[in-house]
């Protein structure tokens, strides 16, 4: 956990809210849609995601075009689809809500998660040993 504080800003922040957002938006997949605790808990995931999109533009470890990366690409799609997920919700069309946040949380998320292990990057430094 050092290795992950001891990061420049906004490494170590970006890191440990996109990890509160993994249990957030696990816990709100598991329980029961439609209700106050969904709403307010689907709230403060997307507010958590907003903050990991944003923050990853402060990033800059992998460069391929100029100060970003394809995982930048994935923040834009992920600020895009959050304000789908929003507008289906108002708009009553459920099924549309559900399938852009699943989505979401998979692959903003989980398969990016997963990509932080990789060799030489810091997550996989926290987790395996520098």
């Amino acid at each position: 956990m050092d290795l992950l504080l001891s990061q420049v800003s906004p490494i170590p922040s970006h890191a440990l809210v996109a990890l509160l957002a993994v249990l957030v938006g696990g816990s709100q997949l598991a329980s029961a849609k439609g209700t106050r605790r969904h709403r307010v808990l689907g709230w403060s995931w997307v507010s958590l995601m907003v903050y990991v999109a944003c923050s990853s533009f402060l990033i800059s470890e992998i460069r391929f075009w100029g100060a970003f990366s394809p995982i930048h690409l994935l923040s834009v799609w992920t600020l895009f689809s959050l304000s789908m997920a929003i507008y289906f919700a108002r708009k009553g069309n459920i099924v549309q809500h559900k399938i852009w946040m699943l989505s979401l949380y998979v692959l903003a998320l989980l398969v990016t998660g997963v990509l932080t292990l990789w060799p030489g990057r810091v997550m996989h430094g926290v987790l395996f040993g520098a």
